[in-house]
């Protein structure tokens, strides 16, 4: 049997985060996996409702929740606060997750067992879950990226440009039809693309356990960034290439069932969890 509760953690920036945790019937301790979206993502967005159940299953508290900058609420099925969603960094997002970390027992209690914790980001969120990994001080014990990025400067010269004009730049949610923008803070974010939020090196940094799984036909995160971070990381990753992968597994929302893609990504991830975790 699995147990559902729902919890909002304000930040010490006076922002908050409003999460679901997934986890088995019963007192635990049990360990932990927290769960974190993309960009345009959230936490009920797809295949995350199911990856919670299946770790829950399997012996997890499964933690999952929105970014701030996600701009949405729970139950949300689009952006709803523009200004947090134009606000959104890179570093905001790290920043968010670190402190999550951080409090997990405000969340969980003695419900948490926080010796064995793992992390999952799918796309962007692979920035944000990679950095917390590679500092030994988060106490993460292993990370599962799907379709992780590994720069976060994604944008050409003339774009950036354009956006230094506007001071905003403009994109499309295709899903939701919404026109959104990204603000200036963004933009200065780049700047550290070689420094604090250098994804390469914080793979070599690294020195827990790591699953790699990319879409051969990923048309969003070529899956040649999967590979450099695999490169970079050597020793410490496991990739896992799906030959019919694109960049959400073929994942919908509303989410319509697994697909075989699916199905092996959410294998190879609960069974890295069980191998470290359990």
């Amino acid at each position: 049997m699995i147990e559902q509760t729902s919890f909002s953690l304000r930040l010490s920036t006076e922002r908050v985060l409003h999460g679901i945790v997934d986890r088995p019937a019963g007192p635990g301790p049990w360990p932990v996996t927290v769960l974190c979206h993309g960009f345009k993502g959230f936490m009920e967005w797809g295949f995350f409702p199911s990856l919670g159940l299946l770790l829950a299953e399997r012996g997890f508290a499964a933690v999952r929740f929105n970014f701030s900058g996600a701009g949405m609420a729970p139950g949300d099925d689009k952006v709803t606060d523009l200004a947090a969603f134009e606000d959104n960094t890179f570093s905001r997002e790290a920043e968010e997750l670190r402190e999550l970390l951080s409090r997990l027992a405000e969340i969980g209690g003695d419900t948490f067992d926080l010796d064995r914790l793992g992390l999952f980001g799918h796309s962007r969120a692979g920035a944000a879950t990679l950095l917390a990994a590679a500092d030994e001080t988060s106490g993460v014990r292993a990370l599962v990226t799907w379709a992780a990025i590994a720069t976060v400067d994604r944008w050409t010269e003339e774009q950036k440009e354009q956006w230094r004009r506007e001071g905003v730049f403009g994109i499309l949610n295709g899903r939701t039809g919404q026109r959104l923008a990204l603000g200036r803070g963004l933009l200065e974010d780049l700047q550290n693309s070689t420094t604090s939020l250098d994804l390469e090196a914080a793979a070599k940094r690294l020195k827990i356990p790591w699953l790699i799984v990319h879409g051969v036909e990923d048309e969003t995160v070529a899956i040649a960034e999967g590979r450099a971070l695999a490169q970079a990381a050597k020793g410490h990753a496991e990739m896992v290439e799906i030959a019919d992968g694109n960049h959400t597994l073929g994942a919908r929302h509303p989410f319509i069932g697994p697909t075989p893609a699916l199905i092996q990504a959410l294998n190879a991830t609960q069974a890295l969890y069980r191998r470290i975790l359990r």
